[in-house]
């Protein structure tokens, strides 16, 4: 499954960033961890710090490694972006409009 990580820094984290951290070495040894790939790092200006494109083996490990970052307290901020079969979600979605009966 992929995946697209968008993460702001803590204040605290800022400073190991500052000291030398190789946050990138980081990321790939935590996406190895749980059986996943890191296709690119890139640290950005605008809203978020950073952005991770990934891939993981589904979405528990996903959503694993993204609570074992967040309970660590290193970012205030972080969403994860799965990609989405759009042809199996409009197959759904489609059935669904059949039966839906709005209220009112």
């Amino acid at each position: 499954m992929k995946v697209t990580i968008l993460a702001n820094y803590a204040p605290n984290a800022y400073k190991g960033l500052i000291q030398g951290s190789d946050r990138e070495a980081a990321i790939k040894t935590l996406f190895e961890s749980v059986g996943g790939k890191v296709y690119s790092v890139m640290f950005t200006r605008g809203a978020y710090d950073i952005v991770v494109n990934a891939e993981v083996p589904d979405q528990a490990a996903g959503m694993g490694l993204a609570l074992a970052v967040r309970a660590s307290g290193s970012v205030t901020d972080l969403v994860v972006l799965e990609e989405l079969d759009m042809k199996a979600v409009l197959a759904v979605a489609n059935k669904a409009a059949k039966v839906y009966k709005p209220a009112g």
